[in-house]
């Protein structure tokens, strides 16, 4: 990739405050032991450029391989999400995943709908009686 190549996705990738550096491949192995990057270091080979996020590993993911499409120069080997060694294939499927602050917004929503719902039911059989009573006082001030 040409300077201005790199520069364009640095930029890309700062504007969402990730980091993007070319390392030397023996530095990444020695630097990689003892840490959950070490899983990787088998394909530390050949020009490698890493791309760091301390947020939003899934929000790094799409940038990088949006990127990639435009500039077919920039081959993506694999990533480390969460400890975990993913390849090309699993990066695709992570990238269609919404993004953090999405996820956990929707796990809040499946905590919060039981209590709504019993709070719903629980008004529901109060309303009820409710009317009940208003039919019963109509009742007897009609007789």
């Amino acid at each position: 990739m040409t300077v201005s190549e790199l520069s364009e996705l640095r930029q890309i990738l700062r504007e969402n405050k990730f980091q993007y550096k070319v390392v030397k491949n023996t530095l990444a192995r020695i630097a990689s032991e003892g840490t959950p990057v070490s899983i990787a270091k088998d394909s530390f080979k050949g020009p490698m450029g890493i791309a760091i996020s301390y947020d939003d590993p899934i929000l790094t993911v799409k940038k990088v391989l949006e990127y990639s499409k435009k500039n077919e120069k920039l081959k993506v080997k694999g990533a480390i999400i969460e400890g975990k060694m993913c390849d090309p294939d699993e990066l695709k499927v992570v990238a269609e995943m919404p993004p953090r602050s999405v996820l956990l917004s929707m796990l809040a929503g499946c905590f919060a709908a039981p209590l709504t719902k019993m709070a719903n039911a629980l008004n529901a059989t109060i309303a009820k009686f409710a009317y009940v009573l208003e039919a019963v006082k109509n009742k007897k001030s009609e007789g």
